[in-house]
């Protein structure tokens, strides 16, 4: 049985549709939720690693298909996409948020976490920033903006130091 029939869906289920299904199972199967030591618990236990392991398997494959281009609403497309974030996933997260209806402050500061995740600093604080002019007294929209800026000098200061050491490499000065 492969993972998405394990989770009682389609191959072609998105990454939502597996998440419901898991949290659905979950909560069905959970060995807490029978007497200890009993062998109802031990079977339940043994269903949800099961479970776990189909959920694990059916969000990779789901990952790697391409995104959708039909538009959920902006707060699915945002929750998504911080449940990506969570994981590490930035393209993940960036496919998500391309599908939402529309885009707000905080649309801007995910795509700005998820940027900076893949260590694409300026565009990361040109999203913040835009965040930021959607709601100016959110500080954590302001935060992640400084964060990006300094992320940037940071990264900027290295790479001269590295393209003037090669520079020097190349071109030696003569010493008078």
């Amino acid at each position: 049985m492969n993972a998405f029939e394990t989770l009682g869906l389609t191959p072609e289920a998105d990454q939502a549709a597996v998440h419901d299904a898991y949290r659905k199972m979950a909560k069905m199967f959970h060995p807490d939720q029978f007497e200890q030591g009993s062998m109802q618990q031990q079977i339940a236990q043994e269903k949800m690693t099961q479970i776990n392991v189909a959920y694990e398997e059916a969000m990779s494959l789901s990952l790697k298909r391409p995104a959708s281009s039909v538009r959920i609403s902006t707060e699915a497309a945002e929750s998504m996409a911080e449940r990506m974030l969570e994981h590490g996933s930035y393209e993940s997260a960036l496919m998500q948020l391309c599908r939402a209806q529309y885009k707000d402050g905080k649309w801007f500061y995910l795509q700005g976490k998820a940027l900076m995740g893949l260590k694409q600093y300026s565009s990361a604080h040109q999203s913040f920033r835009e965040a930021v002019r959607f709601e100016p007294d959110n500080r954590q929209f302001r935060q992640g903006a400084l964060d990006a800026a300094v992320e940037m000098k940071k990264h900027s200061r290295i790479s001269y130091r590295v393209a003037d050491w090669f520079d020097g490499l190349l071109h030696p000065r003569k010493r008078e």
